[in-house]
């Protein structure tokens, strides 16, 4: 099989396209033929050792795909081969085949094509988490989505109309926010533009956000908390800018307010079953028409490091996903 493997820590064109014997499935594991492999910003930082979650060297990256199975080991018996499956690995999505416990994949619902399921675990498990676990939004509650038309902002913008919240989505371009707005967004922030604390002001006549999802953190981490509604809940879900911002902490005292840490991947492990549940959740969004990942691009295996590339060069909308036989 073909993969794309990290053999030292660098920038994504430092990976290379290697030939890897075939896998062979374990006691309770399965072979999967990958058909699509989703890509994630954490996918460019883990290539670059920047990332909490530091695999051991050499590794072949990518965490969440879709594809059929080829094999099913010892002790497997809901799966069988020909399947087509869901499955969100860690690391070694990048390649033709991958194998994995059988208890971390799920079937792909009748109808669905391979690059949209390989675009729906971590973005919207990610948002999911948050959102409904994490912040509890309720219907009729505003919130506001930074960096929200990368692929856990457009997750989010959804699932909070799935909810009947009204949703503020804040990005750095127009081009952005008409992909936002055609995902659901009520109200449209360009905070390349616009002075950010102004304009939540007038979007929420003067009250604030209640909930505040933030992907982003730098620069725009701090006025979005001051603009914080009271008993406001503040998701802190990654540093896709690059920096770790530092807040103010009586900030939390004035507004009443919550700093919510988000880490769905650790969730996932801890808590398996209700992981589950959301997932199930989800895929009868899916089903409704509720929710549907916007795939931006797709690129085929040697053009993975052009696609992380893209990734940290802001040039993506939503997902982006790897055809590895393409």
């Amino acid at each position: 099989m073909k993969a794309i493997v990290c053999n030292a820590w660098g920038l994504p064109d430092t990976l290379v396209v290697e030939e890897l014997p075939d896998l062979t499935p374990g006691p309770g594991q399965i072979a999967i033929n990958i058909e699509a492999a989703g890509v994630n910003f954490p996918d460019v930082l883990i290539v670059q050792n920047k990332y909490q979650f530091k695999p051991t060297l050499p590794f072949i990256p990518g965490s969440e795909l879709a594809g059929v199975i080829s094999a099913v080991g010892e002790g497997v018996t809901h799966y069988k081969v020909g399947d087509k499956v869901i499955a969100f690995a860690g690391q070694g999505a990048f390649a033709q085949q991958i194998v994995v416990p059988a208890q971390t994949a799920m079937p792909v619902p009748p109808g669905m094509d391979f690059d949209t399921a390989a675009a729906i675990t971590l973005t919207y498990g990610t948002s999911h988490h948050a959102i409904v676990d994490r912040a509890q939004l309720k219907a009729g509650e505003t919130m506001l989505v930074l960096g929200a038309a990368g692929g856990v902002g457009i997750a989010a913008i959804e699932i909070g109309k799935a909810l009947g919240a009204r949703v503020i989505a804040a990005a750095s371009s127009d081009e952005k926010l008409a992909v936002c707005k055609n995902h659901g967004a009520d109200v449209l922030i360009n905070y390349s533009t616009e002075d950010l604390r102004e304009a939540i002001k007038a979007a929420t006549d003067g009250k604030g956000p209640d909930v505040i999802y933030d992907p982003v953190g730098g620069i725009y981490a701090e006025p979005a908390f001051r603009s914080i509604a009271w008993r406001g809940r503040y998701l802190v879900v990654g540093f896709a800018n690059g920096e770790i911002p530092k807040l103010p902490l009586n900030l939390t005292l004035l507004k009443g307010a919550s700093l919510v840490g988000v880490f769905w991947g650790e969730f996932a492990k801890r808590e398996p079953k209700n992981n589950l549940a959301a997932m199930r959740e989800l895929m009868g969004w899916l089903a409704e028409g509720k929710i549907k990942p916007h795939i931006s691009g797709r690129y085929a295996l040697a053009d993975t490091p052009k696609a992380l590339n893209d990734m940290a060069a802001r040039k993506v909308t939503g997902k982006i996903v790897i055809r590895p036989n393409d």
